[in-house]
């Protein structure tokens, strides 16, 4: 089999799946090592990205999807349905920080850092699929345990969870005299 045609397998094979495949099954498919087969995908994400067309392959952490290019979505809207709008307010933003930062996480270490119920929280980003369910706590009552998913990534534009920001000593300083702050003020009133 020549170059060609596994970029045609790959390329068949990512577009339907629909969703992301592990570069070892990709692999497993051409008959080639990861090594190699990393290359050709490098190699087709790059054709794509010059070639003006409305997709791409996009890597979520060790896996591979082909998707349209976020610059394509004002003309899908006219053809397609409009997708659901999900709203994730700072309630839902804070909650979500915490799991892709923490995790795996449980509810209860959630509400010890947020310091309310977050039950409703958690709910929605599951339901939204930015957070999944990862297993169950080997510890009293086996609490279940949440983590970032897929969609997650892709909805954020990362590639794996080690690309979000880190925040440096300053920051977090800053940050815990901002909320000693508005801890006072909240008493005086």
């Amino acid at each position: 089999m020549e170059e060609k045609n596994y970029k045609a397998i790959i390329e068949a094979v990512l577009f339907t799946m629909g969703e992301s495949v592990e570069l070892g099954k990709i692999a497993d498919v051409i008959g080639l090592d990861k090594n190699k087969t990393r290359e050709i995908i490098e190699e087709m994400m790059q054709e794509l990205s010059d070639s003006g067309r409305g997709v791409a392959l996009m890597e979520l952490d060790g896996a591979y999807q082909m998707c349209t290019k976020p610059e394509m979505y004002e003309y899908l809207i006219h053809i397609a349905r409009q997708p659901k709008r999900r709203v994730l307010t700072d309630v839902l933003l804070e909650t979500l920080s915490i799991v892709a930062y923490k995790q795996p996480v449980t509810k209860v270490e959630i509400e010890k850092i947020r310091g309310v119920s977050s039950d409703h929280a958690v709910n929605k980003l599951v339901e939204y699929n930015l957070v999944c369910e990862l297993g169950r706590l080997d510890a009293p009552g086996r609490p279940l345990l949440f983590g970032t998913t897929e969609e997650f990534l892709r909805s954020f534009g990362v590639h794996s969870i080690d690309e979000l920001p880190v925040l440096s000593p300053v920051q977090v300083e800053e940050f815990k005299q901002e909320a000693e702050q508005e801890m006072r003020v909240s008493l005086d009133v």
